[in-house]
């Protein structure tokens, strides 16, 4: 019989035990959360704050750029606190809550996702009747439900992890609190949780990577069959690429970690793949979603040429 312990804290052992290198990952995780903070929290009160961007791909692109903010600082603030201290524990509390706010963002993400690339199928193949398909009510209704379902798919895997029995070692083998790190410390049955999160965690990634791919597939079946302009669906595939870069990168990590069975031997290739799509992804998101959009560049063009026009004022 085990010794069953009632754990008050885990450590977290983080990117590298090598003390060296320790100030580097610093210096780059503090500039990729910037970035994020920033580039994200441009495009939050741009699409707010700018009239001829208040339309359904906005609205998402909106909530994208909320979320890219909330799901990096779940994970970020909490590393680079640990990559300059020397002791890297977190409460039991603090574990379980890191983990709940973790999958519910990341889900509502790969939802998100999804659903903007639905936007886009109607957007293109049915341009007449978009405006009532994607109406206000119509987007407000599936973006509560991406984070009402996501909260309570997060809340199964937090009370479920919070219930189990953890002995012997504290050591996380992880930068932060995970469901599969969390069950190779378990001690008691781990094989509902683990079933629970490949089948449902699955489902959920691949579920909404398959969505994307096959919007994506009819928006260019559309184009090359129904509308025959070479200069229109060059636009539409490069836009196309782009966003299926950020798809692959988030679904195709998030598929890879959480499909398969919990593993010591994989935790460094889990670790790799939740750098790509909790902190990597989240940066390229206002990136190539924004880059080449006409639109934005015309409200980020008003928006300076209102404040430069303002200083020019109280200068004169």
């Amino acid at each position: 019989m085990e010794n069953v312990t009632t754990m008050n804290e885990f450590l977290l052992l983080g990117l590298t035990g090598v003390q060296e290198l320790q100030p580097l990952f610093f210096g780059i995780f503090l500039i990729i959360y910037l970035i994020n903070l920033i580039g994200n929290g441009f495009i939050l009160v741009m699409v707010v704050l700018e009239p001829q961007l208040h339309s359904p791909m906005y609205f998402f692109l909106g909530n994208l750029s909320c979320l890219d903010i909330c799901y990096s600082s779940v994970t970020l603030p909490k590393l680079l606190v640990n990559l300059v201290s020397t002791r890297r524990a977190i409460s039991f509390l603090g574990c379980i809550t890191q983990l709940h706010f973790f999958h519910f963002l990341g889900s509502t993400e790969a939802i998100l996702l999804a659903i903007m690339a639905c936007d886009r199928f109607v957007a293109i193949c049915n341009p007449l009747r978009y405006t009532v398909i994607m109406n206000p009510q119509v987007c407000i209704l599936l973006a509560s439900g991406a984070w009402l379902i996501s909260f309570f798919y997060a809340l199964m895997h937090s009370v479920m992890t919070a219930h189990l029995s953890f002995c012997g070692s504290q050591k996380l083998n992880h930068f932060f609190c995970d469901v599969k790190p969390l069950l190779e410390l378990a001690c008691s049955n781990t094989l509902l949780n683990q079933w629970l999160l490949s089948i449902v965690t699955g489902s959920i990634s691949m579920g909404g990577f398959f969505l994307t791919l096959l919007s994506y597939f009819y928006i260019i079946g559309f184009l090359l069959f129904k509308n025959r302009s070479c200069r229109i669906l060059h636009k539409a595939l490069s836009t196309c690429a782009s966003h299926f870069m950020v798809v692959c990168l988030f679904y195709g990590p998030v598929g890879l970690t959480y499909i398969r069975p919990a593993s010591a031997t994989f935790m460094i290739q889990d670790r790799i793949m939740a750098i790509i799509y909790s902190t990597i992804t989240p940066v390229l998101n206002p990136l190539i979603y924004t880059l080449r959009n006409k639109e934005v560049m015309m409200a980020l063009k008003k928006i300076f040429g209102r404040k430069l026009f303002k200083d020019w004022q109280q200068h004169h």
